[in-house]
């Protein structure tokens, strides 16, 4: 990866311009580069973002529009182009429009001699990712979809809310599909160091309770896409997360679409696992050990991944 910390953003709608705002605010960046097949909205949200760097406590980050070219040097291409989801749309219901679109925007990225790590937030971001990895070639650990990173940060702030604790001290993850067969390993959540199970049975609280929480987690992009048509703020800032953890060399786990080489039983595509991220990329997977029941759920996500990609994908590719 390239010492420069430069990241260039392809797609700028609102997923990605909620994340390139982020940066106005945390810094970390020397260079941001937009790149979309509008140029002209390009040039006009760099005006806009330039316009807020003398307001910025970083405004020495250079912010630019630029064609494909411009990710040759670039340490980390974030991907955010493709058909939105719409009401009553499942995201996997994007697969094969969105494939397409994702495959000659890799095409594009790979032609610049680009060789730095690619985050996608496209959906369906599982099989975008794997789309990504197969087009470009670049090594499994440098392709990342931000998988659950949103869907924890949801569970976290939902659980926070309903104990009275800090999102920060809620431990506790989201795997599987970054869609509806998604679960939650609930013997590996912890609030603070205690078992989050052993607390709610010593706080005599209905375990009903936190299913009905993840079913919220699950249901919550739909009912924002049903209020303002589309979720961005969340995701905006889990991207800026996850970008700044691999720059900054961090070593934080955090739930993303990672290449499954038999940790969890299954291999050969891309699912939300709990990975270590850093310089590299994805430095491990965090291998936890599930429950018959969970390792049923994860299995189940992983089989609906699999067919769409033997039946829409791969023939696509």
């Amino acid at each position: 990866m390239h010492e420069k910390r430069k990241l260039v953003l392809v797609g700028t709608g609102f997923v990605g311009m909620s994340m390139a705002y982020t940066f106005v605010s945390t810094g970390g960046l020397d260079e941001l580069v937009l790149v979309d097949l509008d140029t002209e909205k390009a040039i006009g949200e760099v005006m806009d973002l330039q316009h807020a760097l003398p307001y910025s406590t970083h405004g020495k980050m250079v912010i630019k529009a630029g064609g494909y070219e411009e990710c040759k040097d670039a340490s980390i291409v974030v991907i955010t182009a493709g058909a939105p989801q719409k009401p009553g749309e499942t995201r996997l219901d994007l697969t094969v429009k969105n494939t397409k679109i994702i495959k000659s925007v890799t095409e594009n990225i790979m032609a610049s001699g680009f060789n730095g790590i690619i985050i996608i937030a496209s959906n369906p971001v599982d099989l975008m990712t794997y789309v990504v990895a197969k087009v470009s070639g670049l090594p499994h650990n440098r392709v990342i979809g931000t998988g659950t990173i949103l869907d924890t940060a949801r569970l976290r702030h939902l659980m926070s809310e309903y104990l009275g604790i800090s999102s920060k001290n809620i431990h506790a993850y989201i795997m599987g599909e970054h869609g509806d067969s998604s679960f939650v390993p609930w013997t590996h959540a912890y609030v603070g160091c205690k078992n989050l199970l052993e607390l709610l049975d010593e706080q005599h609280r209905n375990l009903s309770d936190i299913h009905e929480i993840y079913y919220q987690v699950q249901q919550s992009a739909y009912e924002i896409i049903n209020r303002k048509r589309a979720t961005y703020y969340g995701i905006g800032l889990a991207m800026n997360h996850l970008v700044l953890s691999i720059l900054d060399n961090a070593n934080v786990i955090l739930t993303v679409s990672a290449y499954q080489n038999g940790e969890y039983g299954q291999s050969g595509f891309y699912i939300g696992v709990p990975a270590v991220i850093n310089r590299q990329g994805i430095s491990s997977i965090v291998k936890l050990h599930l429950t018959d029941n969970d390792q049923d759920k994860f299995d189940h996500s992983c089989e609906t991944l699999k067919t769409l990609i033997k039946d829409s994908v791969d023939p696509i590719l």
